[in-house]
């Protein structure tokens, strides 16, 4: 197994956690907004089923200086509303958010990085 075999199986394992945070923060959180009709409008703009939940967790995770930043752009009707998802989960909920966008960001950020890599001959 070569170098690049082996880095691209540990980002497809991350990714794998990944997947069963989405199905958990859909099931657990999402199911719980979408049922909610103060919020299941402020769930951002679903392009395909369950990107909603990309978006409460994008929301749920986003730095407050870049919230700002966002909410300031003629676009950010396109996210999720940030504090009526804070008002309306829990501290389980938000921390699920974090931990399923952590894994999210870094597995496909590492795939990337790693196909790039290999591509350009770094990884032999």
């Amino acid at each position: 197994m070569t170098l690049f075999s082996k880095l691209l199986a540990f980002s497809a394992f991350l990714m794998l956690i990944a997947a069963i945070l989405y199905v958990l923060l859909g099931q657990i959180t999402v199911r719980k907004l979408r049922k909610n009709p103060e919020v299941q409008n402020e769930l951002g703009i679903e392009l395909e089923s369950g990107w909603d939940i990309l978006n409460v967790a994008g929301a749920l995770s986003t730095p407050r200086w870049l919230r700002e930043k966002f909410l300031s752009s003629p676009l950010s009707r396109l996210s999720a509303n940030y504090q009526l998802l804070y008002d309306n989960t829990t501290k389980f909920d938000r921390v699920l958010a974090r931990v399923f966008w952590f894994f999210y960001v870094v597995s496909v950020g590492l795939m990337l990085l790693f196909i790039a890599a290999n591509s350009s001959g770094i990884l032999g």
